[in-house]
């Protein structure tokens, strides 16, 4: 294996003082031309690569910021990373991404790694419900933003979405259209926002004089479109179907659809069908889904600011932890217009 080249190699190559490679480096206006000339000469010529993690120690700051999602493969993650990416790209940074794959145990290997590369924040979406990895990461002292969940019982910051508001614009949306008995397929029980959505769906139904009764739950382990195929297929399988359903995200929901149209269910005519989210997809799909739209960008870009706000040198003194809560918006389309 070939060793990587060091600053000493050049200086000897370029026949000057380990200092005065640092000074072309780091402030070339400080070098003669020719003898900036020279080292840049044999930077090129050695194919020498600052390493950046040994300056940051120097620096004791580092430009990378930590991004941890549940899931990778559900395009609404990729949309708050791509905000966060914005937002770290205008200040400077890089933004280090992974995937907790909704597990706990990988959740904890991630918050340790971030923590052994001395990141300068995180940004984290919890998969730990029981807040133990949260705990433990709180001890190294590196700052962290919550995204997409509201910061309870914690002092940090956060950027969330009113889930029990979009819960409730989707049911509503199904009470509104005659439907009595409705399906929520609903993901993990131990994320907040499984049960934020569960809570704005039952407040919808009490509004309009149901009881908790006409919402029928079909759990499912994970929040991706082959957890939704399966719920669909359980759907299928009850005596007395739900005449609609609503899923905790639009994965779910495709995968419910892809479930009952199999099946020659048609939607919306004989079930209709609401997703959570708004991904791409929704609008794509074999009959474009009605959803309730994240602004995913603004939530991933909103907190990227308010973890570099948190980590600027004046932070100390100036900065107040916040809790920003943005609005959910329903997005109308063929899955739930039939009407009864």
């Amino acid at each position: 294996m070939a060793q990587s080249v060091g600053i000493k190699d050049v200086a000897r190559a370029a026949g000057v003082s380990v200092g005065t490679v640092s000074n072309v480096i780091n402030r070339p206006d400080t070098v003669a031309s020719e003898t900036r000339a020279r080292v840049l000469s044999a930077i090129d010529r050695l194919g020498y690569v600052r390493s950046e993690s040994a300056r940051q120690l120097r620096a004791g700051r580092s430009r990378i910021m930590g991004l941890l999602v549940l899931d990778m493969g559900n395009p609404f993650f990729v949309d708050v990373a791509r905000g966060a990416e914005r937002a770290a790209r205008e200040a400077g940074l890089g933004v280090m991404v992974c995937n907790s794959a909704q597990s706990a145990g990988e959740e904890a290997e991630y918050l340790s790694l971030f923590a052994e590369q001395r990141v300068r924040g995180v940004l984290l979406t919890p998969a730990d419900a029981t807040g133990r990895n949260i705990r433990t990461f709180r001890r190294h002292g590196i700052p962290f933003v919550l995204v997409d969940r509201v910061a309870e019982g914690t002092t940090e910051c956060s950027v969330s979405v009113d889930d029990v508001a979009g819960g409730a614009l989707a049911v509503r949306h199904l009470v509104d259209a005659g439907h009595r008995s409705i399906a929520y397929v609903s993901g993990p029980p131990g994320l907040n926002q499984v049960r934020d959505r569960r809570t704005g769906a039952l407040n919808a139904l009490a509004e309009a004089g149901l009881g908790p009764d006409s919402l029928r739950e079909l759990p499912t382990e994970r929040l991706d479109v082959a957890a939704g195929r399966d719920a669909g297929a359980r759907l299928l399988g009850l005596a007395d179907r739900p005449t609609a359903v609503f899923c905790a995200n639009d994965l779910l929901a495709l995968g419910v659809l892809q479930a009952v149209f199999a099946a020659g269910v048609r939607v919306p005519d004989d079930l209709a069908i609401v997703g959570y989210d708004d991904i791409e997809f929704a609008a794509a799909a074999a009959v474009p889904l009605t959803s309730v739209r994240q602004p995913a960008v603004t939530m991933g870009a909103m907190a990227a600011e308010l973890l570099l706000e948190e980590t600027e040198e004046t932070a100390p003194a100036a900065h107040e932890h916040k809790r920003v809560v943005l609005q959910p918006e329903l997005v109308v389309r063929s899955s739930s217009l039939s009407a009864r």
